[in-house]
This record gives structure tokens, sequence and C-alpha cells, in this order.
């Protein structure tokens, strides 16, 4: 097992990454947080396979588990699903005492970490990612929330995990689809941190602490996006957020959009940063290795993606907050990228 700590310095917690640890759940987290009432939000494709093994985890480290199951996809990132989740936790007699385990991938641990961190005014969460997304990326930094029909993760809060349980065996009932998607993460922190990551194509603990280290290090820096670094995180986001809405939540998956939004990104750095064409190159070679798309689908109009970008969190004040890269390894957060330049990025992909 491999600990990273997340230095953070109101809330610093670890991250514990290897195989084998939802056994071993129970006991991490009961050195954190009382062993009391606890939900385990998850969906309906991660509950059946794991599910059991947590909350028998969990029992026997004193705690008392509700397992609360909702629908796999995008679609459950919503006001109406995070409602009734708390609905359901206030009807387990879950309160103030009580904590929240995640388990799945991107999409539970945004909703379960959103209702841990409104569910009577904030709760403790434990995150127990179980995709190659979730725990090389969503599961670290404490964003959470919802998608709105305008735009994804437009409503949300910061609520930082009291500790997060990476269990990498658990990537191996991923579909390939959804393994490979989550590569399009670990292909953007080679961009903006660690070319060294291109290279990579199989998933291991050492591979899952490396990323969990490169996304902990720039939260630390910029624990509430005040002062730009954590920006960097958003390399190829603007556009794949954009991409992902334009498409109708579920229709791509996640890292499938980002695919897209990284290679516009590298292109528009290409172009305003001169990264060298031959770095924008093994971006492109990497995720086409995980056989990521890099052609936007005709039927994804460019308005749709540019009206959905106008409403991204990045846009303010109708001016984009593009992060483009110098070379690779070398990020930083530009406002010189107009919007004409961006439809232009957007049809390229076609």
């Amino acid at each position: 097992m491999t600990e990273i700590e997340v230095p953070l310095s109101r809330h610093p917690y670890t991250a514990f990454v290897g195989e084998g640890l939802l056994e071993k759940c129970g006991g991490l987290a009961a050195g954190k947080i009382q062993p009391r009432r606890c939900a385990i939000v998850t969906d309906s494709n991660v509950g059946p396979l794991y599910a059991g093994r947590l909350g028998e985890s969990l029992r026997r480290a004193g705690f008392e588990p509700t397992t609360i199951t909702v629908p796999a996809g995008e679609a459950s990132k919503s006001m109406e699903c995070a409602a009734s989740v708390c609905s359901e936790m206030a009807r387990a007699g879950l309160d103030r005492s009580s904590s929240v385990f995640a388990l799945g991938g991107g999409v539970v641990g945004d909703l379960a970490g959103f209702v841990a961190g409104i569910h009577y005014r904030g709760v403790p969460c434990v995150q127990v990612p179980t995709t190659v997304v979730a725990q090389v990326d969503s599961s670290i930094g404490g964003k959470t929330g919802v998608n709105l029909p305008e735009g994804k993760n437009l409503v949300g809060c910061f609520h930082q995990p009291a500790l997060v349980v990476a269990d990498v065996s658990t990537l191996s009932t991923l579909p390939p689809r959804e393994f490979h998607e989550g590569f399009a993460e670990i292909i953007k922190h080679a961009a903006i941190r660690d070319p060294s990551l291109l290279d990579e194509t199989g998933a291991s603990t050492e591979l899952v602490a490396r990323n969990i280290a490169i996304k902990s290090a720039i939260v630390a820096a910029d624990e509430f996006e005040t002062s730009g670094v954590r920006a960097l995180l958003n390399f190829g986001h603007t556009i794949g957020h954009g991409i992902e809405a334009a498409a109708g939540y579920g229709t791509l998956l996640h890292g499938e959009a980002i695919s897209l939004g990284l290679v516009a990104a590298a292109s528009l750095s290409v172009r305003h940063a001169g990264l060298p064409q031959s770095e924008a190159g093994r971006i492109t070679s990497a995720l086409e290795r995980h056989n990521l798309p890099l052609r936007l689908p005709p039927e994804i109009s460019v308005d749709a993606v540019l009206e959905a970008v106008a409403r991204d969190k990045k846009f303010q004040a109708g001016s984009v907050r593009f992060v483009l890269l110098k070379r690779l390894g070398e990020a930083f957060v530009s406002d010189a990228v107009t919007v004409s330049e961006i439809r232009s990025a957007i049809e390229n992909l076609r």
C-alpha cells in the first residue's frame, strides 16, 4: 500500500493506493472518523460488485452502513438525484454525526461528495474510487457537484474528503471503454507536469500514486482556485466540457470528451504558445493508443459547443481563461485566446 499526503493547510488528508484495500477500508476510515451510521453511495454497476465487501469491512470497524444505489451514468449527477440521496439518508437516520462513503467512479464521487457537503451542512466523506478517472483525478481535491442542463458542474461546493482509498484491483472489472477513458486525465497530467506519463498504457499502484501526487501538489498550492495554479488542471477541459454538454450527458464518456478538448488545446498551444508540433503529436498519439476520439462527431453542433463553453465556470466576464502549453510539462493560463479562435479549434476537430 502506498500513502500520498494531500497537504492542505486546513484539512490535510491521506490517499491510500494499493490492491485489496476494500477489505481494509473500514479500519483506515476508523482512524480518521468516528465509526457510526454511514451511507455507502454507489451506482447500479459498481454496487453489485463491491458494496457488499465495503459494507462488511465497515461493519467490522464499528460502522453501521446503509447502501444507497443510484442509476449508473452521468444523468445521476443532478440536483434531483442529490435530493433523493439526502432524503434516503434522512430516512435511514443519518444525522450530523454520520458519514458518507463514495463507492464508484467520477459521477458517484462528485454526487456523493456534494451530498456529504450539504447533508446537515456537511458530514465527513470518504472517497473510494473504482475507475481510472476517479482514482487518478476526481477523487482528489474536494471539488464536488452536479450538472445542470445548461452546463457541467455548475452547482457544487468544495468539500475535501476525510481520506481516499483507491483499490486498484477494482480496475480489473472495468469494461475496456471505461478503462481507457480514464487515461485522458493521465494524459492531461502528463501534458502539464510529467511527460513521461504519456508512455503509460496499463494501470498500477505506481501509476495511480504518481498521478495523485501531481494533482495533490497542485491542489495544495491553490485549494480554492484563487491563485490560478489549480486552473492548470483544466487543460483540455474548457472545450472538452463544452463538447460533453453539447453531446448530451452520457453520449460521450467524460474522458472521450476531454480527449477532444486535449486535441483542441494542443493545437491552440501550437498557435499561441509555441508548443512544438511534435509535442502536440505526442499528446495525440497517446490518446490514439487508448482508442480515444480525435474527431468531433458530425451530429454535435459547433454552435452548441460554444454555447456550453460560454456557460462554463472558466468563462469569466466574456473572456476565457484558457490553459496552454509552452512545452510538455510547462502549462500556463492565458487570456489571449479569442472566442473565434476557439470556434476554429472546434471546427478543426471535424
